[in-house]
């Protein structure tokens, strides 16, 4: 962007100055130009960039809390949101509930052209990159209000706004954009919710009263990270973890659910964007972190470290590593590095170590997560599908530009929700992507994370919310 900026000018300078058109001809020109972005500059503003970091216009008249005021104002609902669910299972955090956006039992239809989903409702929501997590008849997500960050919760099946829990804290960049990063965590009657700023709450389900609060800034004695807190809240073992990213042994800090007080704190890794997750590898159950410069494995009882390797130069970190076996897991990013398996094994002395089995430019996660069936990976590389082996990192195909979306795979059916807002339906298999079908949901760049709680999906961006059911298949 700064290089076609730069050219530009400079083009200017050369027609204004040194071109040998005849001066009126380049006093008309170089004032039609100047006008011409003085009336695109007074007219619109850079509302962000897509994942490719092209610039997304919009009118300076279209405010963010115009967008924001008819949350909660629901069209197209038929049902009522009190009823008992049926059922459906929940999706109470990020990437659902093992945090590798994977389901099992769950049998989607594949015919969308006979059976299409169906927008159950739609509305506007606060700006913010925060999914939505899912329990009962309620979605629980996180959104920017003028300058106010909000803890939100609505009714799943009619999308009316039953509370909010109001933080005065704003982030905002014209890149990363504006708002919460983070998706909620529902335990039980609580949730767990991180923003942007690294305000960290703990509220009741039922009526959104705090029970607690923390400040990672205060706690990790570190700044506001380059685009904002966005690693969301893990619960295990009656504590909630959170990438702090500060030094002198606080990068990971775990509280006590109940109370909010400091359990451990472990590592003094940077942090990156990515979100802790649990994995037992080698047989020890352990707390994996992707951070700015290194992946480090924490002990969950004390926050210890128990390996680390080297990861990048600082580059952004987003995807949730990927288990492939009892010893192996994956991890990718984008900014050209790729992925790469790596096998963690049992040493002398109960100490960890971990080596590189293969690294493979054919998976570049930027942001998007990806998942793995039957000894495969599928994910978008930077920005395309693409399907990779675990064995070896080679790469079986590559097709479909969705954009920097996000992907959950339901059984043997992947859903993408593209960048662009569109949903697509694909059977994936080691030979094709086989795609099965389309359905557009949004119209607007949308990066946020789904949550499929049964047929019911629980769809957003920084503009809009929608839930859509998508129909079961017949038996």
């Amino acid at each position: 962007m700064a290089t076609v900026a730069v050219a530009g000018v400079l083009l200017w300078l050369w027609w204004l100055l040194f071109s040998r058109a005849p001066r009126r001809w380049r006093l008309v020109g170089a004032g039609a130009v100047a006008l011409g972005v003085a009336a695109v500059f007074a007219g619109f503003r850079i509302r962000g960039v897509s994942g490719d970091l092209v610039p997304i216009l919009e009118p300076r008249w279209s405010r963010e809390s115009r967008r924001a005021e008819g949350a909660g104002n629901f069209s197209g609902a038929t049902r009522d949101a009190t009823r008992e669910r049926g059922g459906r299972a929940d999706f109470p955090q990020f990437l659902g509930p093992t945090r590798n956006a994977t389901l099992h039992g769950l049998a989607l239809e594949r015919d969308w052209a006979k059976r299409p989903p169906q927008v159950l409702w739609r509305q506007p929501i606060g700006a913010g990159w925060s999914g939505f997590a899912v329990v009962g008849a309620r979605a629980v997500t996180q959104e920017q209000a003028g300058d106010d960050e909000l803890v939100s919760c609505y009714a799943v099946e009619d999308g009316r706004r039953l509370w909010s829990h109001v933080n005065r804290a704003r982030y905002a960049t014209t890149i990363a954009g504006v708002g919460p990063r983070c998706t909620p965590t529902v335990v039980s009657n609580r949730v767990f919710a991180l923003g942007a700023t690294g305000i960290l709450n703990c509220l009741d389900l039922a009526s959104g009263r705090p029970l607690w609060t923390r400040r990672l800034t205060d706690d990790g004695g570190v700044a506001v990270p380059e685009w904002g807190f966005a690693g969301s809240p893990l619960y295990f073992d009656e504590k909630v973890i959170v990438s702090a990213g500060g030094d002198d042994g606080r990068s990971l800090i775990a509280y006590h659910a109940a109370t909010g007080e400091i359990a451990w704190t472990g590592g003094s890794a940077p942090a990156s964007y990515s979100s802790p997750c649990v994995a037992t590898l080698a047989g020890v159950p352990q707390i994996l972190m992707f951070n700015a410069k290194r992946i480090t494995s924490h002990a969950p009882a004390d926050g210890r470290v128990l390996w680390e390797y080297p990861w990048g130069i600082g580059q952004p970190h987003v995807a949730v590593p990927v288990v492939v076996a009892s010893n192996r897991v994956v991890f990718s990013s984008g900014y050209g590095v790729g992925a790469a398996l790596l096998q963690v094994n049992g040493l002398d002395g109960g100490k960890l170590g971990v080596e590189r089995v293969w690294k493979s430019p054919r998976l570049k996660a930027k942001f998007a997560n990806f998942v793995q069936r039957d000894g495969f990976l599928y994910g978008l590389d930077d920005g395309v599908l693409a399907c990779v082996a675990v064995a070896d990192g080679s790469q079986r195909w590559r097709e479909g530009r969705y954009g920097h979306g996000q992907v959950l795979l339901v059984d043997d059916l992947l859903l993408v929700t593209a960048e662009n807002g569109e949903l697509i339906l694909l059977a994936p298999t080691p030979e094709v992507p086989n795609e099965l079908g389309r359905f557009r949901v949004f119209a607007s760049k949308t990066w946020n994370p789904p949550a499929l709680s049964g047929e019911l999906l629980l769809v957003r961006n920084d503009l809009e919310a929608a839930c859509v059911r998508l129909a079961l298949a017949q038996p």
